[in-house]
């Protein structure tokens, strides 16, 4: 088996075009060989050939051909991902020069979940900014769903926020900083707001902004609705943006579930109001997570080094 390994790395080096990898990809992604030569403006016959080779040098079969075009085998996937990876690192080469020779001192593309966004990641980056006053921070907003695909391509190199339970650990470290808790939340003026020790029967006839479906906190408020006799809520709306749910829950009689810091601000100005009933679900660890493989960057590692001194500072 080493042997085998050693005499397919050495072939692949001495041999292994970009180009052919970049053929790999767009044949992915089209899921046929013709509208993916035409993308690399080659021929179908010369494309075929690649992928053939390809084949014979990695000694596996990368595509599974059907009426329909082909479908990539679980080898093909993985050179796919690879592949993926190896052109988002080389545009991130390229990047980091550019930001190099325009007096930048390193880049970092850092992926953010709704936990993170109000405290945790601005007190890291001022850490990093101060420290290293001339690097590029690019700050990308999303769900796990987007955000975890994007960091193991090489997309982006950190990723912070609740950690998933369950999914999206393959290739992936994640490192936890604390627990956060679930509060409920609503307007000031919110019949609810000032009411103590409520039971989940006095929130029933008001409408809810709830999570996205592909998050784990959608899930479990899901499950409890179900536990509760299939309890539907009079209105629903399906958000993570906070700045419209803080609008909404100000102008209108909903409920909103967040973690604990995200509406610390607001609840202390008395723009927002948590309510006190316990939620009984969601509370979980926020941390960040990044590629298994390879070295964090300096400027990566600088900014997980700034995470976790932000986290000790947030107990």
């Amino acid at each position: 088996m080493a042997a085998r390994h050693i005499r397919i790395v050495e072939r692949v080096l001495t041999r292994l075009k970009l180009k052919q990898l970049r053929l790999l990809v767009a044949v992915g992604k089209h899921k046929n060989i013709q509208n993916a030569a035409r993308e690399l403006n080659v021929s179908q016959p010369a494309a075929t050939k690649m992928i053939k080779d390809l084949e014979l040098d990695f000694e596996v079969q990368l595509f599974d051909r059907t009426n329909r075009g082909v479908v990539p085998t679980p080898f093909g996937e993985a050179l796919i991902r690879h592949g993926k990876l190896i052109f988002a690192q080389v545009s991130n080469a390229a990047q980091e020069l550019d930001d190099l020779n325009e007096g930048s001192s390193g880049r970092v593309v850092i992926g953010t979940l709704l936990a993170a966004s109000p405290q945790l990641l601005p007190l890291a980056i001022e850490k990093v900014m101060r420290e290293r006053p001339n690097v590029a921070i690019k700050v990308v907003e999303g769900t796990n769903e987007i955000l975890m695909p994007a960091l193991r391509s090489g997309e982006i190199d950190l990723v912070v926020g609740r950690l998933p339970t369950h999914r999206h650990r393959s290739e992936i470290v994640q490192e936890k900083l604390y627990d956060e808790r679930i509060l409920a939340v609503t307007g000031p003026n919110h019949p609810l707001a000032d009411q103590p020790d409520l039971s989940f029967e006095q929130l029933k006839p008001y409408g809810w902004i709830m999570p996205l479906v592909e998050t784990s906190l959608r899930r479990q408020l899901d499950q409890f609705f179900i536990e509760r006799d299939l309890y539907v809520p009079p209105m629903v709306f399906e958000s993570v943006s906070y700045l419209t749910n803080r609008a909404l829950m100000q102008s209108q009689n909903l409920i909103g579930l967040m973690p604990a810091h995200v509406p610390a601000q607001d609840i202390e100005l008395e723009c927002l109001k948590a309510i006190d009933w316990n939620v009984p679900f969601g509370t979980g660890p926020v941390g960040v997570s990044y590629r298994q493989e390879g070295h964090p960057s300096p400027v990566c590692q600088a900014f997980l080094d700034a995470l976790h001194q932000a986290a000790r500072a947030m107990r």
